[in-house]
């Protein structure tokens, strides 16, 4: 099944309205680019500006809670987030697991929540570089697929992301074979859990993506797009990416 390119740029805690141009010049490339879709992840204060800004901007957030309202102080519901023009929100970044304590049911219920809100998800998932070492990577990684996902959802509106943690912003970048390893291991995983439907669902790659790797690493087998940190603040690095994919 041909599944359209999907890139993601993650801007995590980075950017204030003064970057709006960049994410312009990103929206406006992207569109010159047939069958592949790209979406930017803002900080929330520019969720709401992105979208009344950028025509055919497809903004989403870095995270949600997964309660619908309540005394969560600082925390942001899907609800809240679709009400500011967000189509998307990542959820289960490693950087939320490992900063902030989340585990895998944690993750699954904020996933149901932002499905539940018509929101679309990107789930991470990703191993440490001694469980890769230890050559676990692909049972831990399934464990938290498996743990992490919600008990009912529409493929087409969820994609699982695989970043190994130890590439996320390192400059290291698994080989080519490991990666389409990992994304076939995880389609097959899929494929027990939901049937038919896991050739609708995409999965992305992250850790270290850049213009000049790209090429290669959105070649590989089950790999459909990519979910970029870094080098998605600004046009000059991400559009590469986005041209990459299109050229596949």
């Amino acid at each position: 099944m041909a599944r359209r390119k999907y890139i993601v740029g993650n801007w995590k805690m980075n950017g204030t309205k003064d970057a709006l141009g960049e994410a312009r010049a990103i929206f406006e490339a992207a569109l010159n680019r047939q069958g592949v879709d790209v979406a930017l992840c803002p900080p929330f204060t520019l969720i709401g500006p992105m979208v009344a800004e950028i025509s055919d901007a497809v903004v989403g957030a870095q995270d949600c809670h997964a309660a619908a309202s309540g005394a969560f102080t600082g925390s942001v519901s899907a609800a809240m987030l679709s009400d500011a023009g967000a189509a998307v929100t990542i959820v289960g970044h490693s950087e939320r697991r490992e900063a902030f304590g989340e585990a895998d049911s944690d993750v699954k219920a904020k996933a149901g929540a932002a499905l539940g809100a018509g929101l679309g998800v990107i789930l991470c998932v990703g191993e440490p570089r001694d469980v890769r070492e230890s050559g676990g990577a692909v049972a831990h990684v399934l464990a938290q697929v498996a743990g992490s996902l919600p008990d009912d959802f529409d493929p087409a509106r969820l994609a699982i992301a695989y970043e190994p943690i130890w590439a996320i912003g390192t400059g290291l970048v698994p080989t080519v074979a490991d990666v389409a390893e990992m994304h076939g291991a995880i389609r097959g995983a899929l494929a027990e859990r939901i049937g038919a439907g896991a050739g609708q669902l995409r999965i992305l790659y992250g850790g270290s993506v850049t213009g000049e790797n790209a090429a290669e690493l959105l070649s590989a087998g089950d790999v459909d797009g990519a979910l970029v940190g870094g080098a998605s603040l600004t046009a000059a690095k991400f559009v590469p990416i986005i041209e990459a994919a299109a050229a596949l």
